[in-house]
């Protein structure tokens, strides 16, 4: 296992050191006493308990800092965020101005369109008007000329019935 490459945790070093420190200890302390070998193995055990408590006292700055970035970043966000919802925002207001405006445009041409229809219709119904006025006067003139006709028809029978009966008349005195 080379110790460079792979990250250890401290539970791994302590386990490490456990394993092996009454090896490396023997190894030095074959020919020291045996009280100068405990009072070696105390300061090694210090010195190992002072680095294992340095070492979580730069995890825990390490991951201080880590949560002061993360929030960092949060707030950052957080104001991309308002700043892009205050953008949508002013967006849809400007789309909405824009729709009223169409809206109401709209509404002009389609009242302007209303009232040239009711133009159209009242001049159809003026046109309607006047035509059936002109087909009445027609109609009273036809009939002027209906009321004529029968009288002449009338006078011109009554004329040839009393002229043929005059001739008759002639024609048995003179015979």
């Amino acid at each position: 296992m080379p110790a460079a490459t792979q990250q250890l945790t401290l539970e791994e070093i302590a386990e490490y050191m456990r394993a092996h420190m009454v090896e490396w200890l023997t190894e030095d302390s074959l020919a020291k006493p045996p009280a100068v070998y405990e009072i070696e193995l105390r300061e090694r055990m210090v010195r190992v308990e002072e680095e294992l408590k340095h070492q979580r006292e730069l995890m825990k700055q390490g991951f201080d800092l880590m949560g002061k970035r993360l929030d960092a970043m949060n707030e950052e966000n957080n104001k991309r965020f308002e700043a892009m919802s205050q953008e949508n925002n002013r967006r849809f207001e400007e789309i909405n101005r824009r729709f009223e405006a169409m809206s109401r445009e709209n509404n002009r041409r389609f009242e302007e369109i209303n009232g040239r229809f009711e133009e159209i219709n009242r001049r159809f119904e003026a046109m309607s008007q006047e035509n059936n006025r002109r087909f009445e006067a027609v109609e009273r003139h036809f009939e002027s000329m209906l009321q004529r006709t029968d009288r002449f028809m009338i006078w011109s029978l009554g004329t040839t019935i009393g002229m043929g009966s005059l001739v008759i008349a002639i024609l048995k005195f003179s015979l």
